[in-house]
């Protein structure tokens, strides 16, 4: 086909009625997929140091939670702005705040007040990580009650309210607990995941990728090359029950990995990350692995940290830089204003609700994929 003639056809396309998604696919561009689970915002140069190897590797990934309370637009606009210079991707894990040894509930309103929140700000790259929530198959994570048919309703409740305000959002489920047991305080993940779809039978067609937590159980202390449900190729395991409930192919997020140095030499902790990046975490759908933790300061979490007590590097983290690569991400491009979402009485979010500016955004996405294929 003549190339102008395809791009006429793009144009109208373009002009035809109906939803589009804007997000891209964030393997079908080179891909740094080292990434690393930070806490604060300020840790964001030391992670690039790390996921992006000093320089050699770019656009790496940073998980970090933001929780309901905080709406201080400055400190995530400098987060972003921090990201955008340092080259590294985020992915916002969206959290609620703790009472006694549980997070609570989300509500809808935490839902309006984040999506309104989060698209004021500027981001880095065109596609809008989020991750909700944190392994709500316990019951610690999800307000004392394990309840998969009430964080079906939440998740998506949570996709149409933030497509409805942008579709660049990339929406992410929660990263289960794929080793807790099936008890009064937890169910085991794919019993979890069964309870949703029944509740909501579509909901992992809605989503855009999948988390997975993939530690070296039991004791985070396994060998990388032992495989199952709990160990570092879990997300197999995820990935093969979901063809039950969707026919896509999701791309994985590993947002939680990594060995305890409790149990194991520094050493050996590298030699298995090499191990899992080279014959594991090398599957075709892992966007990136994200170990927990870069700092963890002091406290239990010690065990997990890339640094230590004293803010250097750990020995292993020199096995992890030399898996980082250059990506070259699709960036953001300036879109008109959105409306401000309200608390709506029965949330009925509609199609027709997609921002202003999307037009551009098709159009370069198209572009990005036509030219991708010469």
């Amino acid at each position: 086909m003549d190339i102008f003639a395809l791009i006429i056809q793009i144009f109208i396309l373009l002009g035809l009625p109906g939803k589009v998604l804007a997000i891209t696919d964030p393997l079908a561009v080179p891909n740094n997929k080292l990434g690393i689970h930070i806490l604060f915002p300020d840790e964001v140069g030391k992670a690039a140091d790390l996921v992006n190897n000093e320089g050699q590797g770019e656009w790496g990934y940073v998980v970090i939670p933001i929780q309901s309370t905080d709406r201080n637009r400055d400190k995530w606009q400098h987060f972003f702005d921090k990201c955008r210079e340092q080259k590294i991707i985020p992915l916002i894990r969206v959290a609620t705040t703790s009472d006694g040894p549980n997070w609570e509930l989300p509500s809808q309103y935490d839902l309006v007040d984040f999506a309104n929140f989060l698209d004021e700000l500027s981001w880095p790259t065109q596609n809008r990580y989020l991750i909700f929530l944190n392994e709500v198959n316990r019951a610690d994570e999800f307000g004392g009650a394990v309840n998969p048919e009430k964080y079906a309703d939440f998740l998506n409740e949570a996709i149409d309210i933030f497509k409805a305000k942008s579709p660049d959002f990339f929406i992410l489920p929660a990263g289960l607990d794929n080793a807790a047991s099936d008890k009064r305080t937890s169910l085991k993940w794919n019993l979890f995941l069964d309870r949703m779809h029944k509740k909501q039978p579509d909901i992992f067609n809605k989503i855009d990728g999948w988390v997975s937590h993939a530690y070296p159980n039991p004791d985070f202390s396994v060998r990388p090359d032992l495989k199952g449900e709990n160990k570092i190729n879990s997300f197999e395991s995820d990935l093969n029950l979901l063809k039950k409930y969707t026919s896509k192919s999701l791309p994985v997020f590993i947002t939680e990995a990594g060995w305890s140095d409790k149990n194991l030499s520094e050493k050996q902790i590298g030699l298995y990350y090499r191990y899992a990046f080279e014959k594991v975490w090398n599957h075709s759908q892992v966007v990136t692995v994200a170990p927990f933790l870069l700092s963890a300061q002091d406290g239990p979490f010690m065990q997990f940290s890339f640094l230590n007590k004293e803010n250097k590097f750990k020995s292993y983290a020199e096995d992890f830089k030399t898996f980082s690569s250059k990506g070259t991400p699709i960036f953001a491009l300036e879109a008109s204003p959105t409306a401000t979402l309200f608390y709506p009485e029965s949330p009925q979010i509609l199609d027709q609700q997609i921002q202003k500016g999307n037009v551009f955004k098709k159009l370069y996405n198209s572009f990005i994929k036509l030219f991708s294929v010469f």
